[in-house]
Protein backbone atom coordinates (compact mmCIF):
# COMPACT_ATOMS: atom_id res chain seq x y z
CA UNK A 1 0.00 0.00 0.00
CA UNK A 2 1.43 3.20 -0.62
CA UNK A 3 0.69 6.30 0.90
CA UNK A 4 0.86 9.66 -0.64
CA UNK A 5 -0.16 13.35 0.52
CA UNK A 6 -3.39 12.28 -1.17
CA UNK A 7 -3.82 9.04 0.71
CA UNK A 8 -3.47 5.58 -0.10
CA UNK A 9 -3.77 4.46 -3.60
CA UNK A 10 -3.42 1.56 -5.65
CA UNK A 11 -4.06 0.26 -9.49
CA UNK A 12 -5.48 -2.86 -10.72
CA UNK A 13 -4.03 -4.62 -13.93
CA UNK A 14 -6.10 -6.84 -15.84
CA UNK A 15 -5.98 -8.76 -18.74
CA UNK A 16 -8.87 -9.62 -19.89
CA UNK A 17 -9.81 -11.57 -23.39
CA UNK A 18 -12.09 -10.37 -26.27
CA UNK A 19 -15.41 -10.48 -24.44
CA UNK A 20 -14.25 -9.12 -21.31
CA UNK A 21 -13.64 -12.09 -19.12
CA UNK A 22 -10.99 -11.17 -16.33
CA UNK A 23 -7.67 -13.81 -17.35
CA UNK A 24 -5.20 -12.67 -14.94
CA UNK A 25 -4.79 -9.66 -12.55
CA UNK A 26 -2.24 -7.63 -10.70
CA UNK A 27 -3.03 -4.74 -8.40
CA UNK A 28 0.15 -2.44 -7.90
CA UNK A 29 0.47 0.77 -5.75
CA UNK A 30 -0.88 4.02 -7.83
CA UNK A 31 2.82 5.37 -8.04
CA UNK A 32 4.31 2.42 -9.41
CA UNK A 33 5.08 2.06 -13.26
CA UNK A 34 2.28 0.58 -15.39
CA UNK A 35 4.66 -0.55 -18.08
CA UNK A 36 6.35 -3.17 -16.06
CA UNK A 37 3.57 -4.77 -15.20
CA UNK A 38 2.78 -6.32 -18.61
CA UNK A 39 5.15 -9.24 -18.74
CA UNK A 40 3.72 -9.93 -14.95
CA UNK A 41 0.03 -10.41 -16.33
CA UNK A 42 1.57 -12.87 -19.51
CA UNK A 43 3.10 -15.02 -17.35
CA UNK A 44 -0.35 -15.99 -15.61
CA UNK A 45 -1.99 -16.91 -18.50
CA UNK A 46 -1.54 -19.50 -21.05
CA UNK A 47 -4.16 -19.23 -24.46
CA UNK A 48 -5.50 -22.43 -25.71
CA UNK A 49 -6.50 -22.60 -28.94
CA UNK A 50 -8.28 -25.81 -30.48
CA UNK A 51 -4.91 -28.05 -30.77
CA UNK A 52 -1.59 -28.31 -29.70
CA UNK A 53 -0.16 -27.11 -27.09
CA UNK A 54 -1.26 -23.78 -24.97
CA UNK A 55 0.15 -20.79 -26.16
CA UNK A 56 1.48 -18.38 -23.27
CA UNK A 57 0.76 -15.16 -26.00
CA UNK A 58 -1.86 -13.61 -27.07
CA UNK A 59 -2.26 -12.46 -30.91
CA UNK A 60 -2.31 -8.84 -29.60
CA UNK A 61 -2.96 -6.46 -26.76
CA UNK A 62 -4.55 -3.41 -26.51
CA UNK A 63 -3.51 -1.09 -23.81
CA UNK A 64 -4.14 2.27 -23.15
CA UNK A 65 -1.46 5.47 -23.40
CA UNK A 66 -0.02 4.35 -19.81
CA UNK A 67 1.37 1.80 -20.86
CA UNK A 68 3.07 3.22 -23.79
CA UNK A 69 7.10 2.60 -24.35
CA UNK A 70 9.15 1.70 -26.69
CA UNK A 71 10.93 -0.82 -24.52
CA UNK A 72 7.51 -2.59 -24.41
CA UNK A 73 6.50 -2.18 -27.65
CA UNK A 74 10.15 -3.75 -28.38
CA UNK A 75 9.40 -6.69 -25.46
CA UNK A 76 5.54 -7.68 -26.93
CA UNK A 77 7.19 -7.62 -30.69
CA UNK A 78 10.15 -10.33 -29.71
CA UNK A 79 6.72 -12.22 -27.76
CA UNK A 80 5.41 -12.48 -31.34
CA UNK A 81 2.75 -9.95 -30.09
CA UNK A 82 1.38 -7.46 -31.83
CA UNK A 83 1.07 -4.12 -29.62
CA UNK A 84 -2.22 -1.84 -30.68
CA UNK A 85 -1.44 1.20 -27.59
CA UNK A 86 -2.16 4.21 -27.92
CA UNK A 87 0.93 6.70 -28.09
CA UNK A 88 1.15 9.67 -24.93
CA UNK A 89 1.17 13.46 -26.85
CA UNK A 90 3.78 15.81 -25.21
CA UNK A 91 2.52 19.56 -25.75
CA UNK A 92 6.15 20.18 -27.47
CA UNK A 93 7.28 17.42 -28.87
CA UNK A 94 7.52 16.54 -32.16
CA UNK A 95 5.29 14.03 -33.93
CA UNK A 96 6.19 10.47 -35.23
CA UNK A 97 6.26 10.06 -39.10
CA UNK A 98 4.67 7.88 -40.65
CA UNK A 99 1.03 6.40 -40.95
CA UNK A 100 -0.75 7.00 -37.56
CA UNK A 101 -2.05 4.58 -35.23
CA UNK A 102 -6.16 4.10 -35.70
CA UNK A 103 -7.39 4.77 -31.60
CA UNK A 104 -8.78 1.17 -30.12
CA UNK A 105 -12.53 -0.11 -31.13
CA UNK A 106 -11.79 -2.76 -28.51
CA UNK A 107 -10.43 -0.59 -25.86
CA UNK A 108 -14.47 -0.18 -24.34
CA UNK A 109 -14.31 -4.21 -23.34
CA UNK A 110 -11.81 -3.48 -20.02
CA UNK A 111 -13.50 -0.64 -19.58
CA UNK A 112 -16.55 -2.83 -19.19
CA UNK A 113 -15.05 -5.08 -17.27
CA UNK A 114 -13.75 -2.53 -14.70
CA UNK A 115 -17.21 -1.14 -14.91
CA UNK A 116 -18.53 -4.59 -13.52
CA UNK A 117 -16.22 -4.57 -11.27
CA UNK A 118 -17.19 -1.57 -9.80
CA UNK A 119 -20.66 -2.25 -9.95
CA UNK A 120 -20.98 -6.13 -8.37
CA UNK A 121 -17.56 -5.42 -5.87
CA UNK A 122 -17.98 -2.56 -3.79
CA UNK A 123 -15.19 -3.81 -1.04
CA UNK A 124 -12.70 -3.72 -4.27
CA UNK A 125 -13.77 0.20 -5.17
CA UNK A 126 -12.59 1.54 -1.69
CA UNK A 127 -9.89 0.00 -0.40
CA UNK A 128 -10.56 -1.03 3.33
CA UNK A 129 -8.03 -3.72 3.78
CA UNK A 130 -4.08 -2.59 5.21
CA UNK A 131 -2.61 -5.66 3.99
CA UNK A 132 -1.95 -6.57 0.25
CA UNK A 133 -2.45 -10.20 0.83
CA UNK A 134 -6.34 -9.53 1.98
CA UNK A 135 -6.73 -7.24 -1.16
CA UNK A 136 -5.19 -9.99 -3.91
CA UNK A 137 -8.01 -12.26 -2.04
CA UNK A 138 -10.59 -10.47 -2.82
CA UNK A 139 -9.43 -9.39 -6.33
CA UNK A 140 -9.07 -13.16 -6.96
CA UNK A 141 -12.28 -14.16 -5.53
CA UNK A 142 -13.91 -11.07 -7.80
CA UNK A 143 -12.57 -12.71 -10.86
CA UNK A 144 -13.58 -16.19 -9.62
CA UNK A 145 -17.54 -14.72 -9.13
CA UNK A 146 -17.43 -13.67 -12.63
CA UNK A 147 -16.38 -16.45 -14.64
CA UNK A 148 -19.03 -18.42 -12.38
CA UNK A 149 -21.36 -16.43 -13.21
CA UNK A 150 -20.64 -16.59 -16.91
CA UNK A 151 -20.20 -20.30 -16.66
CA UNK A 152 -23.85 -20.85 -15.20
CA UNK A 153 -25.94 -18.09 -16.79
CA UNK A 154 -23.95 -17.99 -20.31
Amino acid sequence: MDYGYKGKGITIHLLVDGKGMPLAAISTPASASERGEVSKLLKQVKVRSKRGKPRSCPKEIHADKGYDSKALRKFLRRKGIRPVISRRKWPNAKQPSGPKVATSQSRWTIERTFSWIQRKFRRLVSRWERKTLYWTAFLSLCIIMMWIDKLICG
